[in-house]
Formats: structure tokens, sequence, C-alpha cells
């Protein structure tokens, strides 16, 4: 096997066809299986921290590896791109639209939906108390130098849903570019921005948004999670896809289907384990238990769970739209036929029939 630095490790090698009398060899199984996530609530993250995806792949001679624990040179921007054959990818739906508007053949395997503590803040004592106030104010926009600006999307996406709730659009404020240093925190130059009265309101999502903001004393303006029409929360992560590469989805479906299978057990178990997954957030958000409780919904434990419902599929179109309209896309996406619900009913299919053995990871 090749070592963890080796341009080796950080694809699956193909294999030349061995010739046959009359019929083509099954593709060899890669050495590796990658997996990368977001640090928020994954059912990825939850199967890592218990072990469970290194021990469904063992007896195969098959290492799972994340890329969040190696070097960036055989990580490279795979998060992003998703050209690495031998990946799962649970993150925000941002790259993983973009990297399919690219043309990489990716495919739509499942989708989560968890609440993120979504709001829009502003300084202590503004005048601004709703989202109607933010009409004709300066709402700041983040600027990164990176290959897909995903903050920049999410502030948009914010944005939008929180003037919607009072019937306004993004043309209905003023946008304010924010450039943000590469090596600066999550959220640093809007807040920095907001405190220094550079603008009015920023948006902000998550556990360390949430620490971030008491540091300053910011208020809540908008809180978009109270928001009886979750359509005003569709961003980056609401919905959350699972994608895999359709090289290995037509090579080797039954090592697809097992993958899901643990992310469905390990939904299970967080549902059922909520100080548990309090730890495990708080170690892939590097927040703590404050920034943890404050962001994620009580009850989020629960929500970890993968489906392919028209309804979720619709909210990802939604998503799709906006980022179209906003220029994020190299080209068009087709929601519906970039998700196969195949692998998602056989892994429902396979934990059944291992609860009916007894034969589980959770025991």
């Amino acid at each position: 096997m090749p070592s963890p630095d080796s341009p080796a490790a950080a694809a699956p090698t193909a294999t030349a066809p061995t010739a046959v009398a009359s019929t083509a060899s099954a593709p060899e199984a890669p050495d590796t299986l990658w997996f990368t996530r977001c640090p928020v609530p994954t059912a990825t993250g939850i199967a890592a921290d218990r072990g469970w995806l290194g021990r469904e792949f063992a007896a195969d001679g098959i290492a799972v590896r994340s890329l969040q624990d190696v070097p960036p040179e055989v990580a490279a921007d795979h998060h992003y791109t998703h050209a690495l054959t031998g990946l799962f990818r649970e993150g925000g739906n941002v790259p993983a639209l973009w990297a399919r508007s690219r043309g990489e053949r990716t495919r739509l395997i499942g989708l989560t939906w968890i609440e993120e503590r979504q709001v829009v803040l502003v300084r202590a004592g503004s005048d601004i108390t709703g989202p109607g106030q933010l009409r004709g104010r300066r709402l700041a926009v983040p600027r990164h130098g990176i290959t897909i600006d995903f903050w920049r999307a999410m502030a948009l996406a914010g944005l939008r849903g929180a003037l919607s709730l009072a019937g306004l659009t993004l043309d209905d404020a003023e946008l304010v570019d924010v450039p943000a240093a590469p090596d600066g925190g999550q959220w640093a130059a809007e807040l920095a921005a907001l405190r220094d009265g550079v603008v009015d309101a920023v948006y902000v999502k998550g556990a360390l948004a949430v620490e971030a903001a008491r540091r300053i004393g910011a208020e809540v303006a908008v809180d978009l999670d109270g928001a009886p029409d979750r359509r005003a929360r569709v961003n980056n992560g609401t919905p959350r896809p699972i994608t895999v590469h359709q090289e290995l989805l037509d090579d080797h479906p039954d090592l697809v289907a097992r993958f899901l299978a643990v992310l469905l057990e390990a939904a299970d178990w967080a549902a059922e384990r909520p100080a548990e997954v309090a730890r495990i957030l708080s170690a892939e958000t590097g927040a703590g238990e404050e920034g943890v409780s404050g962001a994620y919904a009580q009850g989020g434990h629960r929500t970890l769970h993968l489906d392919l419902s028209e309804e979720r599929l619709a909210l990802l179109e939604q998503q799709k739209r906006f980022l179209e309209q906003q220029g994020f896309l190299a080209g068009p996406v087709d929601v519906h036929a970039w998700a196969d619900p195949e692998p998602l009913r056989a892994a429902r299919a396979l934990l059944a029939a291992r609860r009916a053995e007894g034969r589980t990871h959770g025991g």
C-alpha cells in the first residue's frame, strides 16, 4: 500500500485491463476510500468518530481516510472540486453544485437538513430590529480569494432569506464588499466591518459565529431559524448533500451502499445520544459548549438522517437557481438528473438485513 504522502495515496490508481477470452474483468477495488466533510454536524463525522468507517472496510484491505487528516499536498482542493474518484463528500452544496456545473462526474446520493443558527447581526443599540429595516442599509458581503467563494455565496443567500421575510430582495439594500484575509477566522472580516461601522448588518451561521458575535457584543436583528417557512433558510448547508464520483458508483456500487449504510447507522446512533453528539460537534466545529448549544437546535442530534425526498430536492433546486443567478455556477445543473436514489435504497436494505442478523457496528 502506498505511503500516506505518496501521489498514489491521493487517488485510486487505474488498473490495466486484463486480457480474457470473452469477458472483461471487474474493476479492481481501490486500496483507499476517502471522505471529507465540513466542520458541521454530519453523519460522516459521527461515523468517523466511532471508528465505524475504517472497521467496515478493513477486512477488504481498503483503508478509509479523511482529507482533513492528510497534508495539503495530498488533500489538494478535492474537498471543493471532487476530482478524486474514490471520495465521499458530505459538505456544503455550493462547492458540490459548482463542481457538477464544471462537468465533474459526481452523483448526488443523499441530502440532510440540519438547523444551524442562521441570523443577521447588528451593532448593539442599532435601530435595525427586523427584516423590514434592512431596506437601504449597508449589508456585508465577504470576498475570499479561493477556488469557489462559498462564504460570499452563503452571505448573499442568508441576506436574501432575511430580506424575503419582509417582501424585499437584495436590490433593496446596499451590498458592501468586505475583503477577507486568507488566514482570517470564520466571519472575522464581516464582524470587524460591523464593529467598525463600515456596514450595518452581517449574516452569520453556526457555532463559531455564535461565539464570535458574543465577543463583539453584536445583537440579533433577524433570526432566520424562527421563520416558519424553511425556504428562507436555504443556504450552503441547508440542504447539505452527500456526493460520490460516478466512476466509483459505476465500478463499485457495493462499496457505495456499504459506506451509506454506515452513515445511516451513525445517524440512528446519534439520535439516542445527545451528549455524545455534542462532544463530537465540539471537536468537529472547533467551538466550545456555548457555541455548539447556541448554534444547533435542541433535538438536532436526531436530524442527521439522509434522504432524497422530493421536498429536499426542491429546496436544493431553489439554491441552485439562486447560485446560477448570482454567477457562481459554470454551467447548468439538473438537480433531479444529478440525484441517484439507488445507492441509498441499497444501503437501507443492507442495514435492515444486518440488523436482522445482529451484526451492526453499534452492536
